[in-house]
Parts: structure tokens; sequence; C-alpha cells
């Protein structure tokens, strides 16, 4: 086949792609606009070939000074404008996406001469999609809230505008984190906690038990388990309640993990093997609820709605993370100087009570002077501590006909973590 190609003259060759591109184009035109009347509309298969092949000729009559190909596009540019006024005159639609996309069909000539084919192929198939899914569009643009861009443009300041400015130096000889770093661990855990609300409210908004589970546990554990403990009330089946518990509390060692690996690689290994053994425990709960004691229940009745599903990238947020960061900076550091690396696995049960990120992201990015082992064991002794806060969470705001199971499953998980930590 290449050297089939390779007889091919050059110039024949990118012409044969330029028509090719350009029917494709047209036909897509074609089939989106089978429905209306022919005499309406401004060209569909063959009239974009003929841009396509019209852009050819002129690109190729002169590369060097673009002229003959400059005059053909203003010609083309007329033609379209007095189309479209006509339209809305005689139409009163002022839709325009197949005029965009004739002009972009008539650039396709230069496009092949100067980029990869790759590039080319991307771009075609990009205005192939666009104009295929304008009903699915409008389908999920009424999905977005009224905040949901001003959501989204926090998350570009965050990652894009704020983080490249500032200093990658420490902060003082007490907190050896750098501004850069600091705000680097704000943007990794908000793109994770946003990627996971955006794969609940777009991809799967009424998810159910088992899938609200494991998208939030990429999101919160802790506020996972609260919203499934309140929903065991409802007329669901408990064990899928619990296994949906645990499926957060898999996802949760899997979040962790990721941030060892991305913020410091050494303590990532140490943990790996035990987060293994963990992540299979947490599994095998999950399964044993959800598949060997599982009972028939209906879907509508397991469904969570979007509406529990909050973003998480409110301003206030971010202001405790940062808060939290800095004051478990200046704890840890203290604890260190005054009882040693051993003291920090005992901060860790107590800072297991409340939001544990800021904590363990501190000691995987902090120039702390105690053993990796020992920052390991913290790690756990943290997530261990915190597991008992959800079980207390659980036991709390579930069916009170679930606390046996509840006591039972998490207490292995815990026993579990602690004889990891100890290992």
């Amino acid at each position: 086949m290449e050297e089939i190609i390779s007889q091919i003259p050059h110039d024949l060759l990118k012409f044969i792609l330029v028509a090719v591109f350009s029917l494709l184009i047209g036909l897509e035109q074609r089939r989106h606009y089978k429905d209306e009347e022919t005499e309406t509309l401004f060209g569909t298969d063959r009239t974009f070939t003929l841009i396509g092949i019209a852009g050819f000729i002129f690109y190729v009559a002169s590369p060097q000074t673009l002229l003959p190909y400059l005059v053909g596009g203003i010609i083309l540019g007329g033609l379209l404008a007095i189309y479209y006024f006509q339209k809305i005159k005689v139409q009163q639609r002022f839709g325009m996406t197949s005029l965009v996309t004739a002009l972009i069909t008539y650039g396709l000539a230069p496009l092949v001469y100067t980029q990869n084919r790759a590039l080319v192929l991307l771009l075609v198939v990009a205005v192939l999609v666009i104009t295929e899914i304008k009903e699915n569009l409008r389908r999920f643009t009424t999905k977005f809230d009224n905040d949901e861009f001003t959501s989204l443009a926090k998350f570009l300041i965050l990652a894009g505008v704020i983080l490249p400015l500032l200093p990658d130096t420490p902060i003082s000889d007490v907190i050896t984190i750098s501004p850069y770093k600091f705000w680097l661990a704000i943007v990794v855990v908000s793109s994770i906690s946003y990627f996971s609300y955006l794969l609940r409210k777009f991809v799967f908004p009424d998810t159910g038990i088992l899938l609200t589970g494991v998208l939030g546990g990429l999101y919160s554990s802790t506020a996972t388990t609260v919203i499934l403990a309140r929903k065991s009330k409802e007329d669901i089946d408990g064990n899928r309640i619990i296994g949906a518990m645990f499926l957060a509390l898999t996802m949760m060692y899997l979040r962790i993990f990721l941030l060892a690996l991305f913020f410091n690689s050494q303590i990532a290994m140490l943990l790996l093997p035990k987060f293994i053994a963990l992540i299979v425990i947490s599994s095998l709960v999950a399964f044993y609820f959800t598949k060997i004691r599982k009972t028939a229940v209906k879907a509508s009745t397991e469904q969570i709605p979007t509406s529990t599903h909050q973003n998480p990238l409110e301003f206030k947020t971010a202001l405790l993370f940062g808060a939290l960061f800095i004051v478990f900076a200046l704890v840890t550091q203290f604890v260190i100087k005054t009882y040693g690396g051993h003291g920090v696995s005992v901060l860790a049960f107590v800072v297991g009570v409340t939001d544990i990120d800021p904590f363990i992201i501190n000691l995987f990015q902090g120039k702390l002077n105690i053993e990796a082992s020992l920052i390991a064991m913290a790690v756990l002794n943290a997530i261990t501590s915190n597991n008992v806060l959800k079980l207390i969470y659980a036991l709390g705001l579930s069916d009170k006909s679930l606390r046996k199971e509840l006591i039972l499953s998490f207490g292995v998980l815990i026993v579990s973590g602690v004889v990891c930590a100890l290992i």
C-alpha cells in the first residue's frame, strides 16, 4: 500500500483528500437537513464538494502569494452573506451553521498542504460530530445550573491562572511547603472532586446506590457514607447500602494512593501493598453485601437524585482546605520537634475525625525529618481513624436493623487498617 501511495503524484493525493473530506462534510449536511425542502438550503453534498475543490484550485494556483485563494474566499464569503440575509428575510431563521461549515470546507486545501494529515482528519471529524449533535447539546445544556459555568471558571482560575503565578520556595522555616505546592494540593484535590461531580451530574444524573458509592468515594467517602446511611431508612435493601458504603471506601483508598503517587512516589510505594490488602478487603465486603446477601429492589427506589450532590468548587471549600492545610503543617512540625516521628502517628488518629486530605497531603509534600515508614504509618492511622468516624455516622443515621452488619463489616476494615499500620 505504501508503494502504491508513493507512486501517486503529490498534488493528486492532496486533491483526493480535499475532495473526499469535502464530500463527507456535504453528505453529513444532506443527512442533517434531509427533512427540509431542498430549495431552502444553501447546499449539501455536491455544493460542499465543489467548494472544497474550488479552494484547492485557488490555493494551488499561487501558493506563494495566495492571491487567487483570498479572492475566491472573498467571493464565497459574499455569496454566503447574500444567502444568509435572504434566509433571514424570507424564512425568519438566523442559524448559520451551514455557512460556517462551508467556510471550513473552503479552508481544507491549505490545511492538507501545510498540516499533518491526522490533524486535518481530526478537524473533519470534529465538524461532522459537532453538526450532528445539535439536539444532544440542547438536552445537555438543560442539565446546567445557573452557576455551572461560574464553577468551571473557578476551576480554570485555580489551576490555570493562580497556580503558575505562585513561587516554589518555602513559606518559612516552620512551614516548609511552598505556596506553589500548597496551591497545587488544592488544585489536585479539587480536580478529583470536580471530576467525580461532573460524572454524577452529567453522565449518571440519577445514580443507583452502588454507582453512588463508586463515584462518591472519589469525592468524599465520608459525605457518601452520610448520604447512604440516610437513604437506608427508605424502602431500599440495607445490604446494598452497606455494599455501596464499602465501594466508596474502596475508591477512597484508590484516591489517596493516586494523591501519594502524585506528590511522593516513595510513600506511595510503601503504601501500595497495604492499600492493595485494604482494597481487597473492602471490595470483598462490598461483594458479599451486594451479590451474596442481595435482595431484589426496584431500580427507581434506589436512585439518588443529582440534587444531593453538591458542587465541590465552592470558594469556602478551598479556604477551609487551605486553612486546615496550614494548621496541620504547623501542628505536625510542633509534634515532630516535641515528640518525634512517632508523635505524628498518634496525631493521625486525632486528625482522622476531621477532613484527612489536608493532613495527608501535608505529609506527602512536607520536608519532614522523619522516616518514610512513619509517614506511611501516619497515613494509615488517619484513614483508620476516619473509618471509625464513618462507622459512627453510619450507626447514628442509618436504619437500626443495619447496626450489627455495620459494626461487623466496619470492624473488619478498621482492624485490618491497624494491622497494616503495625506491620
